[in-house]
């Protein structure tokens, strides 16, 4: 929308402290700082993302329809590294604290019941284990850098003739198990589809853009989950699809605790703000 400043005096210069007979002279309002911000804000693009989330996600069980999807996906395609103020000498201090074991860091950039937007950096050779998102619609953005992402969904009951090796192991279907150099177009999951259950390997020191909703949280019953993956011939009984043919794109799923190991840090985030309302 296109909006233009008046005086209220069309083709006419109004006189200093004049004012029409039987009228009261008003003096106009000038915007207020926070309309300022607000405008300023509007134009940047983590505040149209934030907008975009906040029609997407209307409440914790909202899973997104198909054209809120799309505008979600078209405003992350288009993010750059600047956009959440990120920089050369970031990605720098990134990769020189990957000395020892690599630690990842994320940043918050906004939060509510309903989604919440955040950034990942990982050094080289760092790992976000295998982890699901239950519930959950999950938009994945490479901002910066190159990563290895590997996802599954759980098999449908009855699409495979494969007997359970042990009652910690549940069968999935690989979806991703590829190399991403950025840019490159936004990743998505579904609470049962496209790979809601993945983990990312750094090749090279990245950034990577989150856009969860609802966000995990146990009091609603979504807490994370980890997991180890198996490849299907691992065991004897390999899993078969219904035709009897080995399928490799199976593997065994084992549930493990990997709280006391996994560590991230939390840094501030120091790129352009979000202005909730």
């Amino acid at each position: 929308m296109k909006v233009e400043a008046t005086n209220g005096y069309e083709g006419e210069k109004k006189p200093p402290g004049a004012k029409r007979k039987g009228e009261k002279l008003v003096r106009k309002r000038g915007c207020s700082r926070g309309t300022r911000r607000r405008v300023q804000a509007a134009s940047t693009a983590i505040q149209r993302l934030y907008v975009a989330c906040k029609m997407a996600f209307k409440d914790p069980k909202t899973v997104p329809d198909t054209a809120n999807v799309e505008m979600l996906q078209l405003l992350l395609d288009e993010m750059r590294p600047e956009d959440v103020g990120l920089s050369t000498d970031a990605l720098v201090r990134v990769k020189s604290s990957s000395k020892g074991t690599p630690k990842i860091t994320y940043a918050m950039i906004y939060k509510c019941d309903n989604f919440s937007i955040s950034i990942f950096f990982l050094p080289p050779r760092a790992i976000i284990p295998l982890h699901n998102h239950p519930g959950m619609t999950v938009f994945s953005k490479l901002l910066a850098g190159s990563v290895h992402i590997k996802s599954y969904d759980w098999l449908e009951p009855g699409a495979s003739s494969s007997s359970k090796p042990s009652p910690k192991l549940r069968l999935a279907k690989l979806v991703v198990d590829s190399d991403f150099t950025a840019p490159c177009d936004t990743s998505i999951l579904y609470p049962t589809t496209g790979g809601n259950m993945h983990t990312f390997t750094a090749i090279t020191a990245c950034a990577v853009l989150d856009v969860q909703g609802p966000p995990y949280s146990k009091e609603e019953d979504r807490d994370i989950t980890y997991y180890r993956d198996y490849p299907y011939g691992t065991y004897p009984n390999g899993a078969t699809d219904q035709n009897g043919e080995k399928d490799s794109s199976l593997g065994w799923l084992e549930e493990i605790d990997i709280s006391k190991d996994l560590k991230m840090n939390v840094i501030e985030y120091l790129g352009p703000q979000v202005i909730g309302g």
